[in-house]
C-alpha cells in the first residue's frame, strides 16, 4: 500500500493544534462576554439596589433610624425657625389669634372714629391690609422652606423602606431557594432509601424463591 507523505500528515497534525488552540480561545470568550455581561447587568441596576445586594452579601443589616440624622439639633437655626413658623402658622392657636387681632383692630379704630372723630386707620383698614399682605408674603416663603425640608425628609424615609423592602424581599427569595433545596435534598435520600428498601426486598424474594428449589 503506498504510505502517506509527511506533507499530508502535516495538515491534519497543524488542524489538531489549531482546534485545541480554538478551545482555550473560545472558554476565554466566552469568560470574557459573560464578565462583559455580567458588568452590564450590573451598571444597570441603580445605586440603591447595588447597596442592597451588599449588605445581602456581607449578611448585614440595612435599617437605621432616621430620627438620629434629622435631630432638630443638628439643623441650622433657619430651618428650626422655619419649622416652627410653619408648625405656628398651621394652628388653630395661630387662627384664633389671627380672628381676635383683626376684630381688636376694627373695634379700636370703630371706637376712635367715634369718640375723637379721627383714627390712625380709618374704615376700610388700609393699615390692616398692609400688614396683612406683608405677613402673608414673609410666611409663605417660611412655610414653603419648611415644607422643601420636610420633603427631603420623606424622599430619605422613602428611599430607606424601599431598600428594607428589597432587602427582605432578596432574603425571602433566597429562603425560598434554601428550603427547596433541603426539599430536594430529602426527596432524593428518600428516594436512595426506597431503593435500598426494593433492593433487600428483591433479595428476600431471591432468598425464598431459591429455598424450594434447594428443598
Amino acid at each position: 500500500m503506498p504510505r502517506p507523505s509527511s506533507s499530508q500528515s502535516a495538515p491534519s497534525t497543524q488542524d489538531q493544534t489549531a482546534g485545541t488552540a480554538a478551545k482555550p480561545s473560545a472558554a476565554s470568550a466566552a469568560k470574557v462576554f459573560g464578565a462583559s455581561a455580567a458588568l452590564d447587568a450590573l451598571s444597570a441596576i441603580d445605586e440603591h439596589t447595588r447597596k442592597v445586594v451588599a449588605h445581602v452579601r456581607q449578611r448585614t443589616h440595612i435599617s437605621r433610624n432616621l430620627g438620629h440624622q434629622a435631630a432638630p439639633n443638628r439643623d441650622s437655626l433657619g430651618a428650626r425657625a422655619a419649622d416652627t413658623v410653619a408648625g405656628f402658622g398651621g394652628s388653630w392657636t395661630f387662627v384664633l389669634l389671627f380672628i381676635f387681632t383683626t376684630l381688636a383692630w376694627m373695634v379700636v379704630n370703630t371706637l376712635l372714629l367715634a369718640w375723637q372723630g379721627h383714627t390712625f386707620d380709618p374704615y376700610p383698614y388700609i393699615l390692616l391690609n398692609l400688614v396683612l399682605s406683608m405677613l402673608a408674603a414673609i410666611q409663605a416663603p417660611i412655610i414653603l422652606m419648611s415644607q422643601n425640608r420636610q420633603a427631603d425628609k420623606d424622599r430619605v424615609r422613602s428611599e430607606h423602606d424601599y431598600e428594607v423592602n428589597l432587602k427582605a424581599e432578596l432574603e425571602i427569595m433566597l429562603l425560598h431557594e434554601k428550603i427547596d433545596q433541603l426539599q430536594n435534598q430529602q426527596w432524593h435520600e428518600l428516594l436512595a432509601l426506597q431503593r435500598e428498601q426494593l433492593q433487600l426486598l428483591e433479595g428476600l424474594l431471591l432468598q425464598r424463591g431459591s429455598a424450594p428449589q434447594a428443598s
